[in-house]
């Protein structure tokens, strides 16, 4: 883990509750706001899983002397549900005084099928459901709260998947279609005093590469930066984005995937030395 800046207490006071947070990307927020002074309310589907997760925030705030971490607290909630989403804000609100952060991490992805006209429709509506809509429903029931707080912020965590063909059809349609929420509930909640914007992460080292060594190995190499991105990666951005430093950024989506989206570095290794050209 990077830890943040040394003394960085950007987040003290503040209540925030971050979805799909008991692994991976989600895990690593947790802890990097947490270090920040956030209180935080770990949230997922697999409470054990959360509550290892809060767990460990608790156990590195006290071990640094500090009360970081100290009110970190672990739910379980369903993003495809509705009471789920409304009691796990509430749960927050009552909990921290406040709710001063949203990050909508929960997705879902279902794998790729040889076939397009293979996708089930299940597949297809689960994708969207988790990926999506979850989000909607988190921003909806945590709006009023944000805006009560008079420091909100919405932190949406997309996916390079909805800019360009990486694959996985119903993942990259809610990853695209969560872009366009960032951007109009921007100009919806700017006035109501909140900030939401998007991080669009690349290919991140997580669980789900567990095993898989050799395929990040040769992912890294189409990646300009020369390797894949770790869950701190997107953990640091997201701290700037949630915090007063981007205090007059809404609507926006930052990038956070090695300079994949900005050139086709893969492309340009395989035909180096193999075009000469003759100036006509």
């Amino acid at each position: 883990m990077t830890p943040p800046p040394a003394a960085c207490s950007r987040f003290d006071g503040y209540g925030v509750l971050i979805t799909g947070a008991g692994r991976g990307i989600g895990a690593a927020i947790a802890r990097r706001l947490a270090a920040e002074g956030a209180r935080v309310l770990v949230t997922d589907l697999d409470g054990e899983r959360a509550e290892r997760t809060a767990a460990a925030i608790r156990e590195a705030g006290t071990t640094a002397g500090t009360t970081a971490g100290a009110t970190a607290e672990a739910l379980v909630c369903d993003v495809g549900d509705r009471a789920s989403v409304e009691a796990a804000v509430a749960h927050a609100v009552a909990t921290f005084g406040s709710l001063d952060v949203l990050v909508n991490n929960a997705f879902a992805c279902s794998p790729d099928v040889p076939l397009f006209e293979d996708e089930t429709d299940e597949d297809w509506r689960n994708d969207l459901e988790i990926t999506l809509t979850g989000a909607y429903r988190c921003s909806r029931a945590a709006l009023p709260h944000l805006e009560a707080s008079g420091r909100g912020a919405i932190v949406n965590i997309g996916s390079v998947n909805g800019e360009q063909d990486f694959g996985n059809h119903g993942y990259s349609a809610a990853k695209a279609g969560l872009g366009g929420l960032t951007r109009t509930l921007a100009g919806h909640a700017g006035p109501r005093g909140v900030r939401v914007n998007m991080i669009a992460p690349g290919t991140i080292r997580t669980a789900n590469w567990a095993g898989k060594d050799d395929a990040l190995a040769r992912v890294s190499g189409i990646y300009p930066l020369g390797r894949v991105g770790e869950p701190d990666d997107v953990a640091a951005a997201v701290a700037f984005l949630a915090s007063s430093d981007a205090a007059w950024i809404t609507g926006t989506t930052l990038h956070v995937d090695g300079g994949i989206t900005a050139t086709n570095y893969g492309f340009r290794k395989l035909i180096s030395g193999a075009w000469q050209g003759d100036g006509e």
